[in-house]
């Protein structure tokens, strides 16, 4: 599998953080992610959108990953790469194993939910059928940022 250029995962990552900022407008907590064919092109895309949807499934990288299964026809996902702001969690991590996804490439650890290396490590458990490669931290201070930010005006404005 070719790896993803340093500069390129930079790049990525702030086209999801952009796409992030937009899931404030519906309420939502601004995660964003993004999916990559083996050649590097954009095959999905996807927000948080639980509250827009009031779907507790409609996480960031379940929205991305449908869209990229939809976009080749296809559950399987192999050779592709998920960039997201935020560390997958345990539902997430689940679903880009089933789908067999190659790399993860995420910005903000979550210490408290987080399944791709903080409190689980879901993504690379070799007791699972399928695992993936990990790159954690791309953009991690501006990731984090977005997200403080939308809990601090929460906590000021209920």
């Amino acid at each position: 599998m070719t790896p993803v250029a340093a500069d390129e995962q930079h790049e990525w990552m702030l086209r999801a953080l952009a796409d992030a900022r937009l899931a404030v407008g519906t309420g939502d907590v601004p995660v964003a992610a993004l999916v990559l064919d083996a050649a590097g092109r954009l095959i999905g895309s996807g927000r948080n959108e639980r509250e827009k949807l009031q779907d507790p499934t409609a996480h960031a990288e379940i929205v991305a990953l449908r869209a990229a299964a939809q976009a080749i026809g296809d559950w399987q996902l192999t050779g592709t790469t998920l960039v997201v702001t935020l560390e997958p969690c345990v539902m997430c991590a689940g679903a880009i194993v089933a789908a067999r996804v190659y790399r993860v490439i995420f910005g903000a650890w979550d210490a408290k939910a987080g399944a791709a290396g903080s409190v689980y490590d879901v993504l690379r458990d070799r007791r699972l059928n399928h695992r993936v490669e990990v790159i954690a931290g791309v953009e991690a201070d501006a990731c984090a940022a977005v997200l403080e930010g939308f809990f601090a005006a929460r906590r000021v404005d209920p």
